[in-house]
């Protein structure tokens, strides 16, 4: 998944509601006496007005399921959810049963938060009990109208899913809703709750055996084939191939079922072809034709988002490539990129619609091998856009595939200047300076210049070591440790390490985050 598409992830709802940004959770009062936000609830959902501690306490005092929601302003995903799904009358209505409850990924807190609830993509979406028990992950890349039924179903169960999922393992007896939570959970942000990534292809095979004959046992033996095509966790090997092939041969000529399956045939068509077939044969041929008329159906479906028939066209010049990722596309399927692209840019007016599709539009004409158009498309939408960094994210990403270093690395930078949010600034710092390590690995003083500006941040920054964050900076240090290896870049790595040493010194040397900064620049023993 590039850069992109991270969950890869709000400030405001389509519907303009206010957002209550979630305070630290350690410091946070135990008052049961907080109330949902008032203001504005006629535009839209009441969000919590309040810290999550606190929305807890009230959801157990009224008796409520709480609905949390993880996401970022930038997030063309968590846009994308706002605007297909947190905007509806009926999600609107539906939310007025359940505690609403927002936290922003650059509020105070919240990457803490997001530890403490295992939540790191953006996107997240989770229903909990009133006494505060999971009860499941809600799918960010369905559409709406399978979101809504799922959500239904998750506040009407009777158990949990992991109840459910330890039901089902053990040769229980589960309704149909029960094996429809099981196949539409959101496996791909459990981080490991319910089951650790090397058991997940497993686990999803036996639940497909297992589940009755139908929609659901599809599902899950669809998202079985995704979980195999994971490089460090997937066993391809055990894979029936003929089975798999048959599998996905019936889903593509199916409609209806294309239609419930479109973010997983959307989103990993070369990982699966590849998966079953093998490279110039007729049954790849074969294949591929029927995923592409499939995808073609898709993209053709006007009761799918402007999102999702994007990304079923960007799965068609994926599926196009698959033999030739170097060579150049049909003329024919770029103009009908070029076609497509324009009926998105030209009916979407929704700020935060357009925040997705246009990001997937940039994509797919990057893809399609039509850089300028997608730059063009880029820079036009800086001018309005809520979150223009992210999209220079893409300016810099053209620039680096045509080679163009030095464009990169500006496009980088302004990207970085421009982020706004503690958590945003610290990751957007990251990704310049790795690629500043990558583009330009003698310029030894502007690497020090950013790397002394991306700690100084740092420093400044509360609870900085968590989730997301943790993740960035260890990917930094790795970077970091192996230019100094393989450059001889000594005395500027042991200033840019002293200045680190500074910010871990400032932190209780009883706090985990302590040992996590000493360690970022320190090489992992052998």
């Amino acid at each position: 998944m590039n850069i992109r598409q991270s969950i890869l992830t709000a400030l405001l709802l389509v519907a303009a509601p206010t957002f209550a940004l979630a305070a630290n959770a350690a410091n946070a009062p135990a008052a049961v006496a907080a109330t949902p936000a008032t203001a504005n609830t006629e535009a839209g959902i009441a969000w919590f007005d309040g810290d999550v501690d606190a929305a807890f306490a009230y959801a157990k005092a009224h008796n409520k399921p709480l609905f949390l929601y993880w996401g970022a302003t930038w997030c063309p995903p968590c846009n994308e959810v706002k605007a297909t799904i947190f905007n509806r009358k009926d999600f609107i209505q539906r939310s007025s049963f359940f505690v609403p409850v927002h936290i922003d990924g650059d509020s105070p807190g919240a990457q803490k938060l997001g530890a403490r609830f295992k939540v790191s993509g953006y996107p997240t979406t989770i229903l909990f009990k009133a006494d505060g028990t999971e009860i499941t992950r809600l799918p960010g890349e369905v559409d709406a109208k399978r979101y809504l039924q799922t959500l239904g179903l998750a506040m009407n169960a009777n158990h949990p899913v992991k109840d459910i999922l330890k039901s089902a393992l053990t040769g229980g007896k589960l309704s149909e809703d029960e094996w429809r939570m099981l196949a539409y959970y959101s496996w791909d942000t459990d981080e490991q709750q319910l089951v650790s990534n090397k058991d997940l292809q497993a686990t999803l095979q036996k639940l497909a055996k297992a589940s009755p004959a139908g929609d659901n046992a599809k599902r899950l033996a669809l998202s079985a084939l995704v979980a195999a095509t994971n490089p460090k966790t997937g066993d391809p090997a055990s894979v029936d191939k003929a089975a798999a092939t048959k599998l996905l041969s019936s889903v593509l000529t199916n409609p209806h079922a294309a239609r419930d399956n479109v973010d997983l045939l959307s989103g990993y068509p070369t990982e699966l072809v590849g998966l079953v077939t093998a490279v110039n044969t007729p049954a790849r041929a074969q294949l591929t034709a029927t995923w592409d008329k499939a995808l073609s159906r898709l993209d053709a479906d006007t009761t799918l988002s402007k999102a999702d028939r994007i990304s079923a066209l960007a799965a068609k010049v994926s599926l196009a490539r698959l033999e030739k990722p170097e060579g150049a596309l049909s003329p024919a399927l770029q103009n009908e990129v070029r076609k497509q692209v324009a009926i998105v840019d030209k009916t979407t007016t929704n700020p935060f619609e357009r925040h997705a599709v246009i990001d997937a539009s940039a994509d797919v004409l990057a893809k399609a091998g039509l850089l300028d158009d997608s730059d063009n498309l880029l820079k036009a939408e800086l001018k309005t856009s809520h979150s223009p960094y992210y999209l220079m994210l893409g300016l810099a990403a053209n620039a680096k595939t045509r080679g163009d270093k030095a464009a990169a690395i500006s496009w980088y930078e302004q990207a970085y200047q421009a982020a706004q949010g503690p958590a945003t600034r610290l990751q957007w710092g990251v990704t310049y300076l790795s690629n500043l390590i990558d583009l330009a690995p003698q310029d030894e003083t502007r690497i020090e210049k950013v790397s002394s500006s991306v700690f100084q941040e740092l420093g400044q920054t509360q609870n900085a070591f968590y989730e997301r964050n943790r993740s960035s900076l260890e990917k930094l240090g790795r970077k970091l440790t192996a230019w100094k290896t393989t450059g001889h870049h000594d005395a500027s790595f042991g200033r840019v390490q002293a200045q680190l040493n500074g910010v871990c010194s400032k932190l209780p040397a009883a706090d985990a985050q302590r040992t996590t900064c000493q360690g970022l620049l320190t090489p992992a023993k052998v």
